[in-house]
């Protein structure tokens, strides 16, 4: 047995040899995981980064399997997908996992950035990693917004409707671009065809790549951690990082039991709340586009509410569009606009662990006010809560230079 083990054993070395001999195998697996030094104190928030690669592995290949049997034609995509939940094997699963799927990503992209707020992970030498993140937060909202469309239900179709519109209050150009992304003068089988390029193929093609560099980004900076110090400055005679510990496997197996507890979760969305209460799949949706009659209230999708509160908080057309695209744009020039020596909100001052929480909680009062019919109550609110978000970045630069910060230790610590 022993000798059987060890020809088994020379035989895998040679294959992984030859292999390593036409393609770097052992150089990637060692710089990205075995040979990659994270910081020992890690905490849950850490999980999410990894969880949304498993998302976003889960999305490609259950949006494969539901083309097998998508039509993509207007008059054939609503009843291809009522064929898909009640005639294909397995299909209702495969759908609800694809469904739940897009909202679960955008649940772990959220608190993945809102970890990178809490920790400073976008300041020096981290900006161009954070600049690659938010495009990959621009590019998955694009493949939500094409995807939307595709179910060709009422609320996809008046949906979609809507937010093309809006790009005809752009002056001068808006009424051609808004044309162009129809491809058509009204939503019709033209768009259905084109969203479903970008779905299936172009977006995807853009985020894999993105992630690609954005993990490649991240590994040539090192990790933040919750205290904000760089371990790569105090390292032992082998240039290993002092406060450091191998990827893998620590972090791989650590990273086991957050993809445990979040297929639990998962699973249980699925089998028992796939719809949510109409916030991951509307009700109207459930029903064949109808050109001719509008739904009494039109809103996107939970994730993209708090951006359509800010939309509608401003009367005019086109000054809304433009806040809605800077509330997004302002996250690209945080590191900029945080001016503070410390990067963790640990060491920081009490004005910034208010303005945080104050954001935060403007951010999920806006997504909520998304959802509701408008009205003059809800219309002032989200004027309300949409100044405060954008006072979080405007002022970002007063109140992190002012206040009184703790020092941050020379080693990190495990509270």
């Amino acid at each position: 047995m022993n000798g059987v083990s060890a020809a088994c054993c020379r035989a895998w070395d040679g294959l992984i040899g030859w292999i390593d001999a036409r393609f770097p195998l052992l150089k990637l697996w060692n710089e990205h995981l075995a040979r990659y030094y994270a910081p020992k104190n890690f905490n849950f928030r850490y999980y999410f980064g990894s969880l949304a690669m498993l998302v976003l592995a889960l999305q490609i290949l259950t949006g494969i399997w539901l083309t097998m049997n998508y039509k993509p034609d207007a008059d054939l995509a609503f009843g291809s997908v009522e064929y898909i939940m009640r005639d294909v094997d397995w299909g209702w699963l495969i759908r609800y996992m694809h469904s739940t799927g897009a909202s679960a990503f955008f649940i772990v992209i959220y608190l993945h950035m809102f970890r990178g707020l809490m920790y400073g992970s976008y300041k020096k030498p981290r900006e161009l990693l954070w600049i690659i993140g938010m495009l990959i937060y621009l590019t998955l909202m694009g493949e939500a917004f094409f995807g939307y469309l595709l179910p060709w239900g009422q609320m996809s179709y008046w949906g979609a409707k809507v937010i093309v519109s809006l790009y005809g209050a752009i002056p001068v150009i808006g009424p051609d671009l808004a044309q162009w992304i129809r491809g058509d003068y009204g939503i019709s089988d033209v768009t259905l065809n084109r969203f479903f390029a970008f779905h299936v193929i172009a977006m995807p093609l853009i985020l894999c790549g993105l992630v690609v560099v954005h993990i490649m980004a991240l590994h040539e900076v090192g990790s933040n951690n919750p205290d904000g110090i760089e371990i790569k400055k105090k390292k032992d005679a082998n240039g290993v990082p002092l406060d450091g510990i191998p990827f893998h496997p620590y972090y791989t197996v650590k990273d086991i039991v957050g993809v445990a507890v979040f297929l639990i979760l998962f699973a249980g969305v699925i089998f028992f709340a796939p719809e949510m209460g109409g916030y991951f799949l509307e009700d109207n949706n459930f029903i064949p586009a109808d050109p001719f009659k509008t739904p009494p209230h039109i809103a996107p999708v939970w994730y993209f509410t708090p951006f359509y509160s800010i939309l509608r908080a401003v009367p005019n057309p086109f000054g809304g569009v433009v806040a809605m695209g800077c509330a997004v744009v302002l996250f690209f020039f945080l590191p900029w606009l945080d001016q503070s020596p410390v990067k963790s909100i640990r060491y920081r001052g009490l004005s910034s662990r208010i303005a945080l929480a104050v954001f935060t909680l403007s951010f999920l009062i806006l997504g909520y006010l998304g959802t509701q019919p408008p009205n003059p109550v809800t219309a002032n609110l989200a004027r309300i809560f949409s100044v405060i978000y954008f006072l979080y970045f405007l002022l970002m630069p007063v109140y992190t230079r002012v206040e009184k910060t703790l020092p941050e230790p020379e080693r990190v610590h495990y509270p």
